[in-house]
């Protein structure tokens, strides 16, 4: 999953955003992604920077008006966007938020580590074995970690810096085709071996 990170800026000023100056969330906009969450916690923080959410759902009309009634002009909804543009606000994401609460390995946590993101993700187990000690977690739970947290890595870019090295590092070591590939490789062995 390691991905070139693209110079071109084209998508990002369709929407008015700069390189490094916002915050990405991606997902289907459905409760179980936690999209309102993303959006009442960015609302409380105290920055300059936007919030861009990558994302839509065709079926869940009053939850994503209900979503999209925020005053917050520093909250972008850009529907869904896919290929190089999609690549593009991956590559210039200040932060990445991966809010999931089900559903396994989520590409789009892969692509933004791949991208060497600082990735600040629910705490569940699946993001967890993904992430390793590569990013930051926050809790569902607690209304106010999210807020905390987000406002945390805006206040220390160095930290930032800090895990998006460690993302990269992660997706070198775990998430490349060899290293997938190897896997398989000897998990069919042990099946293979197992069945003697």
């Amino acid at each position: 999953a390691p991905t070139e990170r693209l110079e071109s800026t084209e998508v990002l000023e369709k929407f008015g955003v700069q390189p490094g100056k916002y915050i990405l969330y991606v997902s289907r906009f459905e409760p179980e992604n936690n999209p309102h969450r993303v959006v009442e916690a960015f609302e409380k923080t105290k920055t300059d920077l936007k919030l861009v959410m990558v994302g839509d759902a065709p079926y869940a009309t009053d939850f994503i008006k209900k979503l999209r009634s925020t005053r917050d002009d520093r909250i972008i909804f850009t529907g869904y966007v896919f290929g190089k543009g999609y690549r593009e606000f991956q590559s210039h994401a200040y932060v990445y938020i991966q809010a999931t609460e089900v559903g396994g390995t989520h590409p789009a946590l892969l692509e933004g580590m791949g991208h060497g993101n600082c990735v600040l993700a629910n705490d569940v187990p699946e993001h967890r074995e993904v992430l390793g000690d590569a990013g930051y977690f926050f809790s569902t739970k607690n209304n106010g970690e999210l807020t905390e947290k987000i406002q945390y890595l805006i206040d220390h870019p160095e930290e930032v810096e800090k895990a998006r090295e460690r993302s990269r590092q992660r997706i070198e070591e775990n998430y490349t085709w060899d290293r997938v590939t190897e896997a398989y490789e000897r998990l069919f062995k042990r099946l293979v071996d197992g069945k003697k």
